[in-house]
């Protein structure tokens, strides 16, 4: 159930100097490593992990997640980024529509934004009525502690990014082709409104911060950093172990016997590089 007593927030502390190309490079591949470690122990223990992302629009929630997921297996890791509800799923319990989504035995479930979004961007951007969103901050704790209760190592990550830096990184989705596709009509209606996402963040954390499922704060502000922090809280969160590796060694290849290489015209594709 909720905790009784609000922990106080602040805003995420300025970071230290920026990690340097070779040392985020370095640092990451030994993470990569050890998570597919991880990966095989759920695969062999029959865990069930599932990892919420939360955050306001350019976070840096897209990037963590791509950070994780880059290395492993996406059969085991599996990302759920759930598009607009449909007619049939607004007459749900909201929750409802993401409970599918849920892992099974030897699976790690990603979600980039959860049944959250009704605490957030739905609340703030006038989506559902604030007696709906009393409703949910009530139930959702209740949900959340029958979701662990069936074995789910349940983790909430909440990015907070500063003013500025968000200012800079949708600035920057403005004026790189390569990410105009992450800004959207949403974004720039709700980076207007600032202080009311920070009031719908309080009220979501002072509902949702349990004891069983609590929310683990990441200051986002350098987006290196930020992802190692992640991962390397990932990995601490979950018990596991690096099973045995049996040593492999290529098999020779087949002698071509009677093949020949046949003259076919096939389509290379250009070689502009």
């Amino acid at each position: 159930m909720p905790r009784t007593k609000q922990k106080a927030h602040a805003e995420a502390p300025a970071s230290p100097e920026k990690l340097s190309t070779k040392a985020y490079a370095r640092e990451l591949e030994q993470l990569h490593v050890e998570l597919v470690k991880l990966q095989q122990w759920v695969q062999q223990q029959g865990l069930k992990v599932c990892i919420v992302f939360e955050g306001r629009d350019g976070a840096g929630k897209g990037g963590a997640i791509k950070a994780i997921t880059e290395r492993v297996s996406p059969r085991v890791f599996r990302v759920v980024a759930l598009p607009a509800p449909t007619e049939r799923e607004k007459s749900q319990m909201y929750i409802q529509r993401y409970l599918p989504y849920l892992p099974a035995a030897g699976e790690v479930v990603i979600f980039d934004r959860s049944w959250y979004n009704r605490a957030g961007v739905e609340r703030v951007m006038g989506f559902c009525t604030e007696q709906q969103v009393n409703d949910f901050l009530r139930g959702v704790p209740l949900v959340e502690q029958a979701i662990v209760h069936s074995g789910v190592i349940l983790l909430k990550y909440w990015l907070e990014v500063s003013e500025e830096e968000q200012t800079r990184r949708l600035q920057a989705r403005i004026s790189d082709g390569r990410k105009t596709w992450k800004l959207t009509d949403m974004d720039l209606k709700s980076y207007s409104r600032w202080y009311d996402y920070s009031h719908a963040r309080d009220e979501m954390f002072k509902a949702t911060d349990t004891d069983i499922a609590p929310w683990r704060v990441v200051n986002s502000n350098d987006k290196r950093r930020t992802r190692l922090n992640i991962i390397s809280d990932v990995l601490a969160s979950i018990p596991y172990k690096a099973l045995p590796r049996p040593k492999i060694t290529l098999p020779k290849r087949q002698k071509p016997g009677d093949y020949r290489e046949v003259n076919y015209p096939f389509k290379f594709i250009p070689e502009k590089f």
